[in-house]
């Protein structure tokens, strides 16, 4: 097993943050790995809906993504599984005294199968950095009254 985490602040409200958050429509902003993104099952964000995540770098494979847990602006938790890889994941929101919100994300890898050429952890550890660095800029230019491009 592999604990990752990672923390990154937006100038966004938590209320704000979890918007851009929960619209997947977005998330091709924060990285170029997406394929389709589709809800399979239950109500989005809510425990045990399903979002299915197709990745098509390095290989194109689909994620199948299980909310546990969803308090919106607050907390947000799933289970992935992808190639024989099993991966928790919880993300928090958390509004400071100065209007910025702290984004705070950790994982907890069970497998470490191979994911091409590197290990699914090395996988997970970059993206996620790259991730959600792009998704606090994202909020970050809205709060500074900038359109995010299309």
């Amino acid at each position: 097993m592999e604990y990752l985490e990672y923390t990154v602040f937006t100038k966004a409200s938590p209320s704000l943050a979890w918007e851009m958050f929960c619209d997947y429509r977005h998330w091709p902003r924060f990285s170029n790995i997406y394929g389709d993104i589709c809800w399979s099952k239950g109500k989005p964000w809510t425990a045990g809906s399903r979002l299915k995540i197709e990745i098509v770098r390095p290989r194109k494979v689909t994620v199948d993504h299980v909310i546990t847990i969803c308090s919106p602006a607050q907390q947000v938790a799933w289970i992935d599984h992808v190639l024989g890889n099993t991966m928790e994941q919880w993300v928090t929101f958390e509004a400071l005294p100065d209007g910025r919100t702290r984004v705070h994300t950790w994982a907890d890898i069970t497998s470490s199968a191979p994911f091409v050429t590197i290990n699914f952890s090395d996988f997970v550890r970059g993206f996620i950095r790259q991730w959600y660095d792009s998704f606090c800029a994202a909020c970050d230019q809205l709060v500074d009254g900038k359109a995010l491009c299309s």
